[in-house]
This record gives structure tokens, C-alpha cells and sequence, in this order.
């Protein structure tokens, strides 16, 4: 049997969703705490699609393909406001 992990310790994807609330309670949402969080998703992205022996066009694609649909997102407003306009 595999040993109990305890569920400050358990990945978001290991979570049910009865225990979602109180493992949201343990994260931690200081500034540093988010700081450090967004520096361990970095390091983890970058050594499993960045930094390998044979790597490929993956976690590049990856990385323009995010900044496509956020650039998008940004200018929805003003693109949906030319959607409107009549050029005649």
C-alpha cells in the first residue's frame, strides 16, 4: 500500500473535489507564495519542454500559440467593435 500523502502535499489534479475547499485553505497567497508558485510552473515547463537533449518545436508552439489567444483576448473589444463598422 502506498504511504499516505498528506493533502497540503497533493498536486491539484490528485485532489477530489469534497477536499477542494479545505486544500484550497492550506495554499499559500502571499505575494511570496504566488511568487514562488509562478517560479516552480516556470521551472517545471521549462526543464520538461525547453531544456532537453533532443528537443522539438513543442514548448515553443506551446509558448506562441498562449501568446496568439492572449493578444487575441486583449484586443476582443476593439475588434468586435470593427466587426460593426460599415466601410462604404
Amino acid at each position: 500500500l502506498p504511504a499516505a500523502v498528506l493533502l497540503k502535499d497533493t498536486k491539484l489534479m490528485d485532489v477530489k473535489l469534497g477536499q477542494l475547499g479545505s486544500w484550497l485553505a492550506m495554499r499559500d497567497f502571499t505575494p511570496g507564495g504566488i511568487l514562488g508558485a509562478i517560479r516552480r510552473g516556470h521551472e517545471r515547463y521549462y526543464n520538461k519542454y525547453i531544456n532537453v537533449k533532443k528537443g522539438g518545436l513543442g514548448g515553443l508552439s506551446m509558448v506562441l500559440a498562449g501568446y496568439v489567444i492572449l493578444s487575441y483576448m486583449w484586443s476582443y473589444s476593439h475588434i468586435k467593435h470593427d466587426r460593426r463598422r460599415k466601410y462604404h
